[in-house]
C-alpha cells in the first residue's frame, strides 16, 4: 500500500481495458457464484428451520459461510475507484440514492406480502411499528443493500487518511466480532475490511495465465476451508478474517477460471442481474418452501432445499422479465425522478457504477 492520500478500500492497480469498455467477464461469474450462494444460504435454513432437521445442502452452506458475505463486499467494492473522485452530489446519486431507492421500495412489497402474517402473531398497530423499525434495523434479506451505502459514504470521508491505519482499524473489527443485536453495528464491524480492492485484478490476471498453479491453489484453500469449518475454527478471531479474505480469493479465481473456459454462462448471466435476483428471490424462495414442505411430494430435506434454490434464483429473474414485459421497469430501474444527479446511459442495475 502507498501513503499517498488513497483509501485502502479503493486502491488497486488500474483497471483493465475491458472495465471501461464494458463489464468484466470473471467479474460477472464472481457476482454469479455469490449470489447462489447467498439464495442457497436463506433457502437451505429457511427449510431446515420450517423442518426441524437438517439435510445435505447443509454442508455446502456451513461450507460457504466464512466466505459467502465477505466475496460479495469484495466484489461490490471493485469498481468503487471509478466514481469516488466524482463530487459529493453525484457519488450520493451512485452509491447512496440508488440503493436507497431499492431498499424502500422492496422492503415496502416484502411487507406486503408479510403483514397479514405479523398482524395474525399481533396486531395491525404492530406491524406498522415493524415496518418503521426497518429503516433502522434493515429488514430480513435486504441488509446488504441497507448496508451497502454506510460502507461507500464512509469510504469516501476517510480516503485521505493513511490506509494502512485504517486497514489496520478494519481488521481489528472483524476479529472482535461484535455482537450489539443491531445488524448495521454487527455487520459494519464484520464486512467492511472486505471492501477492498487491492490486487484482485492483479489476482485474476495471475490466475488466467497460470490455471493449472490456480486449480491447486483451490484445492488447497477447499481443504483448509473445510477442515477449519469442520472442526469449529472457522469463527475464531483473525481465523475468520483469513477464511474471509482467501475465500473471496476463491471465487475470484473461480469466476476467473470459468471466464477463461466460458463454461456456466448461466453463473455469468445470474452475476449481470445479481441485484435483481437478491430483491425478488425471496418471494419464489418462500412460495415454493411452504409448497413443497405442505404437499410432501419430496421427502428428502437436502432436495427439497435444492429444489428451493434452483426457483429462488430463476423464480426471481422470471419476476424481473414479467416486470419488463407488463412495463413495470421502476422494480428494477431507478426512475428518472429518484435521481438527484444527472442519469447517464447505463444499464440497469449494475453493480459497479
Amino acid at each position: 500500500m502507498t501513503g499517498k492520500g488513497t483509501s485502502a478500500v479503493t486502491e488497486r492497480p488500474a483497471l483493465p481495458a475491458a472495465a471501461s469498455a464494458g463489464r468484466v467477464d470473471w467479474v460477472d461469474y464472481a457476482k454469479g457464484i455469490c449470489i447462489v450462494m447467498v439464495v442457497m444460504m436463506h433457502s437451505v435454513l429457511g427449510v431446515e428451520l420450517a423442518a426441524g432437521q437438517t439435510g445435505f445442502m447443509h454442508v455446502l452452506v456451513a461450507f460457504a459461510k466464512p466466505f459467502r458475505m465477505p466475496d460479495f463486499f469484495l466484489i461490490s467494492g471493485l469498481f468503487l475507484s471509478v466514481v469516488i473522485d466524482r463530487d459529493w452530489r453525484t457519488y450520493l446519486d451512485r452509491k447512496v440514492v440508488h440503493f436507497a431507492y431499492f431498499y424502500v421500495l422492496w422492503v415496502t412489497i416484502q411487507f406486503g406480502f408479510k403483514a397479514p402474517g405479523f398482524a395474525a402473531e399481533s396486531s395491525w398497530a404492530h406491524v406498522g411499528f415493524l415496518y418503521l423499525e426497518s429503516f433502522i434495523e434493515p429488514f430480513g434479506t435486504l441488509w446488504f443493500i441497507y448496508l451497502l451505502p454506510i460502507f461507500f459514504v464512509i469510504t469516501k470521508a476517510t480516503r485521505k487518511m493513511p490506509p494502512l491505519l485504517i486497514w489496520t482499524v478494519l481488521a481489528l473489527l472483524e476479529a472482535a466480532h461484535i455482537e450489539t443485536g443491531w445488524t448495521v453495528i454487527d455487520e459494519f464491524g464484520a464486512r467492511f475490511v472486505y471492501l477492498c480492492a487491492e490486487y484482485v485484478f492483479a489476482l485474476s490476471d495471475r490466475a488466467r495465465a497460470r490455471p493449472s498453479l490456480a486449480l491447486i491453489g483451490l484445492a488447497l484453500w477447499a481443504l483448509v476451508n473445510g477442515s477449519l469449518v469442520w472442526f469449529g475454527f472457522s469463527e475464531w478471531p483473525l481465523v475468520s478474517l483469513m477464511l474471509g479474505l482467501s475465500g473471496a480469493c476463491a471465487i475470484v479465481i473461480m469466476g476467473t477460471l470459468l471466464a477463461r473456459a466460458h463454461w456456466l454462462g448461466f453463473l455469468r448471466f445470474c452475476g449481470e442481474h445479481s441485484i435483481v435476483i437478491y430483491l425478488a428471490f425471496f418471494l419464489p424462495m418462500a412460495a415454493t418452501r411452504t409448497l413443497l414442505l405442505r404437499a410432501g411430494p419430496i421427502h428428502d430435506i437436502g432436495t427439497i432445499s435444492l429444489v428451493v434454490t434452483i426457483v429462488g434464483v430463476l423464480g426471481a429473474l422470471a419476476i424481473w422479465r414479467a416486470a419488463l414485459a407488463v412495463g413495470a421497469h421502476f422494480l428494477f430501474e431507478r426512475p428518472a425522478a429518484f435521481w438527484i444527479s444527472p442519469k447517464k446511459v447505463r444499464s440497469a442495475l449494475q453493480a459497479a457504477e
